[in-house]
């Protein structure tokens, strides 16, 4: 068992806390019961997993996936663990696992044929992004694209908060106007969520291929992207009251494209 902080594996592990050495050593930082549970099913490859006897003793079943499929693995202390960890109380255990190979990135780009998606642009906040990555994946979407000036999709944040379904949904960060025009060359209805929009989202026939442009939390969509959509669509609120959260808006605009198709099509 590890239990000092000075020894050289956990020194090298806490470094991977700050975004420069995780980028340096091209490593992303699993932390929690189902980042593990759901790399293992995606049969994702771990390369250090680190966990305390009170995690291995909780959860046996995901234990055994998780050795069989890790590099290495260390039973380390309480202390060790939370030093580690980025979260303020990690739940036992906290795992290092390869960026995605040309490979897996291949593997994992949204496909050609499109039925519903989502384009999001400078998106600066890690749990609203992560947040939206699983209400996507929930609602059965076909991919996600980022803009490259976006909080990066491989944040322990967006990990986190995406509660394991990053390993599942097809996405990509991509030159965001680029991705815009190509959909819409495609056939697919490029819709641009405005505040100044005129038609409301739900009146908007939402049966074809569709892919919904998000903005910026504080901004929203800039006026050269909203130049390449196809259509644009406003989420009501009261007087008073200037938006929604993104996260909350995809949900909606990405629940309402499911009731018009049928939930269960």
């Amino acid at each position: 068992m590890l239990t000092s902080l000075q020894n050289p594996t956990v020194k090298q592990l806490r470094k991977l806390q700050q975004p420069k050495e995780r980028r340096k050593q091209a490593v992303l930082l699993l932390e929690g019961t189902h980042l593990i549970e759901a790399a293992c099913a995606a049969n994702y490859p771990l390369q250090m997993l680190c966990y305390t006897e009170g995690w291995q003793q909780q959860y046996p079943e995901i234990y055994q996936a998780a050795i069989a499929q890790a590099d290495h693995t260390e039973q380390v202390s309480e202390t060790v663990l939370k030093a580690i960890a980025s979260t303020v109380t990690p739940d036992g255990v906290v795992a290092t696992a390869p960026k995605r190979n040309a490979w897996q990135e291949a593997a994992s780009r949204p496909s050609e044929h499109i039925s519903l998606g989502l384009l999001l642009e400078t998106l600066q906040d890690p749990g609203n992004l992560g947040t939206i990555i699983r209400t996507a994946a929930a609602a059965g979407i076909d991919g996600l694209w980022l803009s490259e000036d976006s909080v990066s999709l491989e944040n322990p944040k967006v990990l986190r908060a995406s509660v394991g379904q990053w390993f599942r949904l097809p996405m990509a960060t991509v030159d965001i106007t680029e991705k815009a025009q190509q959909l819409k060359q495609q056939g697919v209805q490029v819709v641009a969520t405005s505040a100044i929009a005129e038609l409301d989202y739900w009146d908007l026939d939402l049966s074809q291929p569709t892919v919904f442009m998000m903005g910026n939390e504080g901004a929203g969509l800039s006026a050269a992207l909203l130049e390449h959509a196809s259509v644009g669509v406003r989420i009501p609120v009261m007087p008073g009251v200037e938006s929604l959260n993104v996260a909350v808006s995809a949900a909606l605009l990405l629940y309402e494209a499911k009731r018009q198709r049928g939930m269960g099509k």
